[in-house]
């Protein structure tokens, strides 16, 4: 992997509708209706995500990502910031 543009990662990120996202199949864990994302929870709930399509994992692999992802985010600009303070090159 060449330099990782986390700048570019995170803008992503944070332009996306607002987590957590949870993914819901249809006959995996509701019995009608579509599959889709739930965006946000309880009084900050978004809109559903509708899909079609869709294999089940990259359906939750979707959801989890978004969740995952900032924190993600977080982990590498700590580890960075530790090699910086310690004089290692990092890219």
């Amino acid at each position: 992997m060449e330099k990782l543009d986390l700048n570019k990662i995170e803008e992503i990120t944070n332009k996306a509708t607002k987590g957590p996202w949870k993914s819901f199949r249809e006959g995996r864990d509701h019995t009608s209706g579509s599959s889709f994302i739930m965006t946000g929870v309880d009084g900050e709930r978004g809109y559903d995500i509708e899909l079609d399509m869709m294999r089940e994992e990259d359906q939750d692999f979707i959801a989890m990502a978004r969740n995952v992802i900032p924190e993600l985010i977080d982990e590498v600009k700590r580890l960075q910031d530790i090699l910086k303070s310690n004089s290692i090159k990092f890219w």
